[in-house]
């Protein structure tokens, strides 16, 4: 047996020290709820041995796959590491100080607290509320701040890992453009957030010209903080509305779309894919990435059936069963493929030529 690297040997201790990090830091905070505020505590859940050795077994087969697809350059290796540590250090304190006005909105189940300045006209009903219960919603500045923190010790340091599935794909979608040298592929990333599914694809594809799209404008100030502190081409960032988007139609060659569907009501799913459909030129690809769901991994139904339970996600529960597959069928699109990678589910479909 070959010795492994000592760059891979780095990034499994990266990996194994972001997940005690992330389950240190859920074990302390659901102790300091249960002494300070019991009433918002959720619910003891059992804990089924078989259930953690199949999440550590799928997390296991996550990394090995995370390093494979580096170690055939499907993205360079530097980005199994790339992350805004120091920036993560700093804003670390503010999820902790945070945690009082989580636990008030757990407590009095308050779920729509937006900031007060917020034109409610300007954005979808079902966008209006306090998702994971945290403070502000999508709409303010100290949201965005520390929202991908927020996520890796949701995941247990996972969510890069989950998020770079899209990216072989989506190369193997584009390949047929990006031989055409003469053509600048666009991509576009819908629900970009702060903008971390930009900044991987845009260190796999470098050549391409990227967008990016989001109903949330703090977010977007968060994304083009980070984008424009990296070197390559500027990425193009728009507010907007993924069931409405302000592209032309049949204009880029590449869409991506991490964690929303989740977060959509059905009939918004649909239109996000009709629009999707609309963007796409013909022969082009588009991948998402969402949760895992009941149909095609049952062994986590318990962890899926009690995410909405202990998380304010109240789209949660009818997206773990609706068919994705069917609604890009009925948008138009082709080739549809989907596998999963420990939480995250890939789909892949083609508009037809």
């Amino acid at each position: 047996m070959a010795t492994p690297s000592l760059k891979k040997i780095a990034y499994h201790t990266l990996q194994q020290g972001k997940t005690l990090a992330g389950l240190a830091h859920k074990e302390l905070s659901t102790k300091l709820m249960e002494v300070f505020a019991p009433e918002a505590a959720p619910g003891k859940f059992p804990v089924d041995q078989v259930l953690i050795k199949e999440v550590r077994r799928s997390m296991e087969k996550l990394e090995r796959i995370d390093w494979q697809e580096a170690e055939a350059g499907i993205y360079p290796k530097s980005q199994l590491f790339e992350a805004p540590w120091l920036e993560w250090a700093k804003k670390y304190p503010l999820i902790w100080l945070d945690m009082p006005k989580t636990w008030e909105r757990r407590k009095k189940n308050k779920t729509r607290e937006i900031p007060r300045d917020i034109k409610e006209e300007d954005y979808p009903k079902y966008y209006l509320q306090n998702f994971h219960h945290q403070t502000d919603g999508y709409l303010s500045d100290h949201s965005a701040e520390i929202y991908d923190l927020q996520v890796e010790i949701l995941f247990n340091g996972t969510a890069d890992s989950m998020r770079r599935r899209i990216l072989s794909p989506l190369k193997r979608g584009l390949k047929k453009y990006l031989s055409e040298s003469s053509k600048k592929v666009k991509v576009l990333d819908i629900a970009t957030g702060t903008g971390r599914t930009l900044q991987q694809i845009q260190s796999a594809l470098p050549e391409v010209e990227l967008y990016g799209l989001d109903l949330s404008g703090s977010y977007l100030k968060q994304a083009s903080k980070y984008l424009s502190s990296r070197s390559g081409d500027l990425v193009q960032l728009t507010k907007g509305n993924a069931e409405n988007m302000p592209y032309l139609s049949n204009s880029f060659q590449g869409l991506t779309c991490v964690f929303l569907f989740h977060e959509l009501p059905r009939d918004a799913r649909q239109n996000v894919l009709n629009e999707c459909f609309r963007l796409l030129e013909p022969g082009g690809t588009l991948v998402l990435a969402d949760s895992i769901q009941i149909e095609d991994s049952p062994k986590f139904t318990s962890i899926m059936e009690n995410f909405h339970k202990i998380f304010h996600e109240p789209y949660y529960r009818d997206y773990i069963i609706d068919d994705i597959n069917l609604r890009l069928d009925e948008s138009g699109f082709t080739s549809i493929t989907s596998e999963s990678h420990f939480m995250t589910k890939v789909w892949k479909a083609n508009k037809p030529i």
